[in-house]
């Protein structure tokens, strides 16, 4: 799967969500996580990401996820996930990432579970 791999990030009252495309690889990993720091240097603490279009996640794209969730662990901040595919639902499941993120249905519930406890 080649081309340009496009985060797309929207801003929202206290929080942003980062969009991802179909593969979650190495280069996908590097601008999502590149479009993160950015958003982190700005002040946001609360992250959404919408995994929607997104099929495939492999191991550098999981390590870098979990560098995202370290880094806002750090600084008391929350990450959900949401849309995911059953397969990366469960493949989040089984490294352990929802331990420490939390996974919505949609990215209204994840928006509704921010506003809930801000």
């Amino acid at each position: 799967m080649t081309g340009k791999f496009a985060v797309r990030a929207r801003k929202g009252d206290g929080y942003a969500v980062l969009e991802t495309d179909l593969y979650l690889n190495q280069t996908a990993g590097e601008e999502l996580s590149k479009r993160f720091n950015e958003l982190l240097e700005e002040g946001y603490l609360n992250f959404i990401i919408n995994m929607e279009r997104t099929k495939v996640v492999n191991s550098v794209g999981i390590s870098i996820l979990i560098e995202m969730i370290e880094k806002l662990r750090e600084r008391g901040g929350r990450l959900i996930f949401c849309n995911l595919s059953n397969v990366i639902d469960k493949t989040f499941r089984i490294m352990g990432l929802t331990q420490y993120a939390e996974v919505k249905g949609s990215e209204e519930e994840a928006v509704a579970s921010l506003k809930e406890q801000a």
